[in-house]
């Protein structure tokens, strides 16, 4: 029973990563329809901010977050204008900007490679044990070992989902939002400026991206331009499970590709981890295509 909660505690803590990773791919994929594959990569730059926020520009740790959040963000951005805009302005097909998405990240994968190179003469790097407190808290009545930091990452996780929440369900910009993911013609035809919405989302959506980068460089200690490779079958599978254009959902899927993989690695060892989130992703594509918090596309019209 002791294992079970430890693990559970260590699956939560890992599950607030995924999420937030998976959230930018489905808001991304709920306005414009189609998958945004740089996204792993923008975890990636979220992570590497981080690290140059603290390595080579001396800023404690919680204003790195801020950092790589903003960074991240605006690399995303950066992304919109350059491989998304420029095909949806000539009517190219879902397939070319998904093509685009693939070679934006292999570009920012190797513009980072080069960068790591230089700085550190590696592709690696590692932050300062002693920079982030990694003292468990032991709980002796639940025989509990639990890290502070992993726990607030928990919680400004949860607080970062909590926003993005309220910003689409309960405000003005949230309605826009809504609108052009329901019928972009019809929302510019309201007055809606949808380019600017395209930004907004991309944004968001590297924000979130570039906090689960950072956080995953916190609990792992180590960065390199590959990490993103790491967590896009993950993130798929996440929104999938959860619903493609859900938020809620890829919370959720979050959480439960985060448990599967916890418990697989205590049932049979780590090299079952990503085997377990493969078959998940079969599974749920033969049963329930839409996810399970996701709508089919005659409900949704």
């Amino acid at each position: 029973m002791d294992t079970l909660l430890q693990q559970l505690i260590n699956a939560i803590s890992l599950g607030a990563i995924y999420s937030l990773f998976a959230l930018g791919y489905a808001m991304v994929f709920s306005i414009l329809g189609v998958l945004n594959l740089a996204h792993s990569a923008i975890f990636m730059m979220g992570a590497f901010f981080g690290l140059i926020a603290i390595d080579q520009w001396g800023l404690p740790l919680w204003l790195a977050f801020p950092v790589a959040m903003l960074g991240a963000g605006l690399v995303s951005v950066a992304l919109e204008l350059v491989a998304f805009r420029p095909l949806r302005q000539r009517n190219a097909a879902r397939i070319s900007q998904l093509i685009s998405s693939i070679g934006a990240a292999i570009l920012l994968v190797n513009i980072t490679q080069l960068i790591f190179k230089q700085i550190y003469n590696s592709t690696e790097a590692y932050l300062p044990r002693d920079l982030i407190p990694s003292e468990p808290l032991v709980i002796e009545a639940l025989g509990l070992r639990v890290v502070p930091v992993r726990m607030l990452i928990v919680v400004i996780a949860l607080v970062l989902m909590i926003v993005l929440q309220y910003l689409v369900n309960q405000t003005r910009i949230g309605q826009h939002m809504r609108a052009v993911a329901f019928n972009q013609r019809i929302a510019a035809l309201l007055g809606i400026n949808v380019s600017r919405i395209f930004i907004l989302t991309f944004f968001l959506a590297g924000v979130l991206g570039g906090a689960a980068g950072r956080f995953y460089g916190v609990v792992f200690l180590n960065v390199t331009p590959f990490i993103g490779e790491d967590v896009a079958l993950i993130g798929l599978t996440a929104i999938v499970l959860g619903g493609m254009r859900s938020i809620q959902g890829a919370v959720l899927g979050g959480f439960l590709v985060a448990g599967l993989q916890i418990f697989s690695i205590v049932i049979g060892g780590g090299s079952f981890r990503n085997a377990i989130v493969f078959l998940l992703l079969f599974v749920i594509l033969l049963i329930r295509p839409q996810g399970l918090l996701g709508q089919t596309e005659s409900t949704r019209a």
